[in-house]
């Protein structure tokens, strides 16, 4: 032990009993400690879980949380069409998160994004990163499937926004990745097109945040895998100067 530390502790020992003896003077004989929850609760969304002393009083909401309170959601009209509500799958303790647009017909029938043929694209650029979906997690916008893959009207993203921010700040990722127009114009806020957007890093509630195109442009525009890639190796550079760092 270093001697400044053993030091240290010395004074703060000699302290602690010079304060109990003074109690014990003063007729106090015993010190009421506070009982602490066994566990404690869920953050409210948005809310700080450090009180002014510097304590806990909350803790972070989890996935299964997030997911049990969506429920079998009926907040905006898409749910008269949908079978699912595809909430999102993969690491829960992910250091990237890929947000795409809105399910699918085959992400509605599984309950799971990115199934389809434009996820078996996702999944082949993730094993080119050296990753899989295990190591990611993976998720939409919005939760329900637009009538004909339409894009989400602002009514229905509205209810859906909550969640995606609490899944967020559950998750705590070092960088999202949002795959296509729609997405990266929906979080960033911004009408932008998708090929002004992409390639720079942006910020997403204090995440950064790097737009590329969607899977589903890269299947009918084969030539644009060679930007994707250029975007996913800034992703694992930022990755991998955050591990370093």
């Amino acid at each position: 032990m270093p001697e400044n530390l053993k030091q240290e502790l010395q004074e703060a020992l000699a302290q602690s009993r010079s304060f109990f003896e003074d109690l014990r003077n003063l007729g106090v004989t015993a010190v009421p400690v506070a009982e602490l929850p066994a566990e404690l609760p869920p953050c409210p969304p948005d809310v700080c879980g450090i009180d002014r002393g510097g304590s806990a009083v909350c803790r972070a909401e989890t996935l299964d949380e997030i997911r049990a309170d969506l429920g079998d959601c009926q907040r905006c009209p898409l749910c008269r069409g949908r079978k699912q509500v595809v909430f999102g799958v993969g690491n829960p303790h992910a250091r990237v998160v890929f947000v795409g647009e809105a399910p699918g017909r085959e992400e509605d029938e599984q309950g799971e994004p990115f199934v389809g043929e434009a996820g078996r694209l996702l999944d082949r650029i993730l094993f080119a990163m050296g990753l899989a979906r295990e190591d990611v997690y993976i998720c939409n916008v919005v939760k329900c499937r637009p009538p004909g893959n339409r894009d989400p009207l602002p009514e229905e993203i509205a209810p859906c926004e909550p969640f995606l921010r609490r899944q967020l700040a559950a998750i705590e990722p070092e960088v999202i990745v949002t795959l296509g127009r729609f997405a990266a114009q929906s979080l960033l806020d911004d009408q932008a097109a998708i090929s002004s957007l992409r390639g720079k890093w942006h910020q997403y509630q204090g995440i950064d945040l790097l737009p590329t195109y969607h899977p589903a442009y890269l299947l009918r525009t084969p030539a644009a895998k060679r930007e994707v890639w250029e975007d996913m190796k800034q992703v694992i550079k930022r990755l991998r100067e955050s591990r370093i760092g």
